[in-house]
């Protein structure tokens, strides 16, 4: 069976599906911002990634608005505030992880449309999830533009200055993947859960992980 080719110089949609079809399965960062009049903003991102553990640097990269070339209101505010929560998302909060990802009016506050609890964070002004079981406070450090079109995107990165993980999923310094149970995106609908784990040794003579 012989591979297919493509080019990536036509329309933006075909190298979208190719990404969020092969990139998987996508940890997903729900990011919470304070909008410029003060509300809350609540915004799940698949792109999302670890970057440095010391200093602590995660990033997530969103898109434009593909119908408009305009900046999503995460972006806008954190560039605006300099700061921000990361959320991991547990499948008991998947289904209103999944409504704050509805593109409401600005200033309408996802907490309350998702059914997501807000809690005050420690040392940024941005609201924590409650029902999450990890958060990561974070000051927004780079970021990298790729141009406001359709398509389209940027990295944020945040220095995590504060994590907060619940005690029902913490042993001995590590986090219980079992019971966080992460969930992650695939293409188009697609979810996963995180329920066939499987070990392999690395074959190294250091390892953080063990």
């Amino acid at each position: 069976m012989s591979m297919l080719s493509f080019n990536t110089d036509g329309d933006f949609a075909q190298n979208y599906k190719f990404l969020i079809g092969s990139i998987l399965p996508r940890p997903i960062a729900v990011v919470s911002t304070i909008n410029e009049d003060g509300t809350n903003n609540l915004a799940p991102f698949s792109f999302f990634t670890a970057v440095s553990a010391k200093p602590m640097i995660i990033a997530f990269s969103p898109l434009v608005r593909s119908a408009t070339g305009e900046l999503k209101d995460t972006p806008r505010n954190i560039l605006r505030e300099k700061e921000f929560v990361v959320h991991i998302v547990s499948e008991s909060i998947a289904a209103k992880v999944n409504l704050c990802s509805t593109e409401l009016p600005y200033g309408q506050d996802e907490f309350a449309f998702s059914g997501l609890t807000p809690i005050d964070s420690e040392l940024v002004k941005p609201k924590r999830i409650k029902e999450s079981l990890i958060h990561f406070e974070c000051k927004f450090r780079d970021h990298l533009d790729y141009g406001l079109h359709p398509g389209g995107g940027q990295i944020i990165t945040g220095e995590v200055i504060k994590v907060h993980i619940h005690e029902s999923i913490y042993n001995n310094g590590r986090i219980d993947t079992q019971k966080l149970q992460p969930v992650a995106r695939g293409a188009g609908n697609d979810w996963f859960r995180c329920t066939d784990v499987f070990e392999m040794e690395r074959l190294m003579k250091a390892q953080i992980q063990s």
